[in-house]
């Protein structure tokens, strides 16, 4: 089959497509046709050997795919040609992966493979993220940084559908359109942000930051003005680092405002419960099934050109899910 593979740990610049052997599924796992694989920042650092699964060279990236069952164990209630979701972890870059049937989802009709592969990660890490980590409820106002990537346009489209205001932090134009198209109330720029936040809510603040970004070079205050932004009792829920550098917080902060700083480690919460993802799927299923959710794309592009994908990725340049088109 062909696949695209890690050969050195080099960055984007050292992935190649070529032929590997097909996968085997063994005793209970599940054998999907990939038609669509969705792009994360977790490959990309993958292709550096810095993410906490280090597998060594060379082998395939890809974490979430969407296509057709080609084999599927009895009992798993997974059948040959049912269309699903999956997040296999690894291995997602190629015409075929096997992966657990826990971590397979039914995809209806209505949303196409592109799509599709844009949901696993981020939807279901935003979900764990704002409703069992950040507690939100309706009527509360979001934060959203980096609110055109995948991470943060799949926050403002589930803030918006569970009832919430969202407030959109981008650093272009045309990412401010791409958070704007997901559903944002409001845009705002990410310099200066802190005194936009300010204005749209009368001086008092946010209820959630919902941040995929963490430490940006180019914005050194940004984690601080995060927490400066949060009103009484507010939440800022700490997803990634897409910005290169782990922020430190001083805790008087947190004190003298009564806000808090919260951990988003989906996978590690939903490792030792594999029934987890299944029912937060299950959740979402209403939500995808009526368009709420749909994963903005960027330009999708082939399987051959996954180097050229994952750099954009790593230059922070995408607006939209960024997507692989593998059939």
């Amino acid at each position: 089959m062909r696949a695209v593979q890690v050969v050195t740990l080099d960055g984007p610049a050292a992935v190649r497509v070529g032929e590997v052997p097909d996968p085997d599924p063994g005793d209970g796992g599940v054998l999907i046709e990939v038609h669509a694989a969705g792009v994360t920042f977790p490959d990309v650092l993958l292709t550096r050997g810095l993410y906490q699964y280090r597998p060594d060279p060379p082998f395939v990236p890809g974490s979430e795919v969407a296509g057709v069952v080609r084999y599927a164990p009895p009992g798993s209630g997974l059948s040959v040609g049912d269309r699903v979701a999956a997040f296999p972890g690894t291995g997602g870059f190629a015409e075929l992966v096997a992966t657990t049937p826990s971590q397979v989802f039914a995809l209806p009709a209505e949303v196409p493979f592109a799509e599709g592969a844009g949901i696993p990660m981020n939807y279901l890490t935003v979900h764990f993220g704002l409703l069992r980590r950040g507690r939100l409820q309706a009527g509360e106002t979001v934060l959203v940084h980096g609110a055109a990537g995948g991470v943060g346009t799949a926050a403002v489209q589930l803030a918006k559908a569970l009832g919430a205001r969202v407030v959109a932090v981008v650093s272009s134009d045309e990412k401010g359109r791409v958070a704007r198209e997901a559903g944002a109330d409001d845009v705002v720029p990410a310099a200066g942000f802190l005194g936009a936040v300010k204005e749209l809510t009368g001086g008092r603040g946010v209820d959630l930051v919902v941040d995929p970004v963490g430490g940006d070079r180019s914005l050194p205050d940004r984690f601080t003005d995060s927490l400066r932004s949060l009103a009484t009792e507010g939440r800022l829920l700490v997803i990634g680092f897409t910005g290169g550098e782990i922020p430190t917080v001083k805790v008087n902060r947190l004190l003298l405002n009564n806000i808090a700083v919260v951990g988003v480690g989906w996978g590690a919460f939903f490792t030792p419960r594999p029934g987890f993802i299944a029912e937060q799927w299950a959740e979402l299923l209403p939500f995808l099934r009526d368009g709420v959710l749909r994963p903005p794309l960027a330009p999708v592009r082939p399987l051959e050109r996954a180097a050229e994908v994952l750099a954009e990725m790593d230059e922070r340049r995408a607006a939209g899910k960024l997507v692989l088109s593998v059939r």
